[in-house]
């Protein structure tokens, strides 16, 4: 046993923090997922994980596993359809009635957001992102494994939720009456196309809002308050409910942290534009916005 107390039960659905998952390694129903990633290396993530990881947690690649890099067309990281994404989980010994928890390098962008996200969309309650990821959990010289994970294999059957994600058509006029808010996670120099390190065109899409992501964040990488984080996005929605947002970045990654923001404020509901500003320029008559 660790010396470490269970202060509450697996039951996570947005965050949990590093003293509880210590608390819970080995309960059974637990499954935890190294989801982290590096986009100037793609391969940079596994050697992470050979050389130390949380026990007992399997590795996640962002291009391998939580995506489908073969539909073209489609922006940087397409989503996978939901069969394939619950073959994965299977491979992974996760069932739909484990406890996931997805944990990345920090904050939780790259890509533990996106993963729990992804899940969110099966329908699975019970899955949650490591508050301050492997850096809190290092900062508190909690223990690690170099031993890779081998789950026995699982049953995992659901279909993605179509109404958590919206294509691009539904933002060709965000002015009208009845459009959603499109708020864009991505630095702001970049929303205004001042840089543009990734992308072949810089800007945005006309009548986005921009929230950085960083604004969810403490200056450790843990999320700030739910009052705190409900706070700032009320003042972004104004009169509109939170089914009204769609979320963007991109390459719908790191909108998910988004997402998880407003979910752990107890703003339910808002959507995602998985294809973003990539996706969204690979069709040249689309129109951008700069300033």
């Amino acid at each position: 046993m660790n010396d470490w107390v269970v202060l509450e039960p697996m039951h996570w659905t947005t965050l949990v923090s590093a003293e509880a998952l210590v608390a819970a390694l080995g309960q059974p129903g637990l499954a935890i997922i190294d989801a982290r990633a590096t986009l100037a290396d793609p391969l940079q993530a596994s050697r992470d994980y050979a050389v130390a990881h949380i026990p007992g947690a399997v590795h996640v690649s962002l291009e391998r596993d939580l995506s489908d890099l073969s539909r073209k067309g489609h922006g940087r990281h397409p989503l996978p359809d939901a069969d394939t994404f619950c073959r994965w989980l299977e491979l992974w010994g996760i069932t739909p009635e484990h406890q996931v928890v997805v944990y990345d390098a920090r904050d939780g962008s790259m890509a533990a957001a996106r993963a729990w996200f992804m899940l969110r969309l099966l329908g699975h309650r019970y899955v949650a992102v490591l508050d301050g990821g492997l850096a809190r959990w290092r900062d508190l010289h909690l223990p690690n494994d170099t031993v890779p994970a081998t789950p026995q294999e699982s049953r995992y059957v659901a279909a993605f939720d179509a109404n958590r994600l919206v294509d691009a058509d539904a933002l060709l006029d965000l002015d009208r009456s009845d459009a959603p808010l499109l708020v864009d996670a991505r630095a702001a120099e970049r929303y205004r196309g001042e840089v543009e390190p990734i992308d072949r065109v810089a800007g945005h899409v006309p009548g986005a809002a921009n929230r950085p992501l960083s604004m969810n964040l403490q200056a450790d990488g843990r999320f700030r308050s739910p009052s705190e984080l409900a706070s700032s996005f009320r003042e972004l929605l104004g009169a509109r409910e939170p089914a009204q947002v769609v979320s963007m970045c991109g390459s719908g990654v790191t909108a998910c942290h988004n997402l998880l923001a407003m979910e752990h404020a107890g703003l339910s509901g808002a959507r995602l534009y998985a294809e973003s500003w990539s996706g969204w320029i690979a069709d040249p008559a689309r129109p951008v916005a700069r300033g």
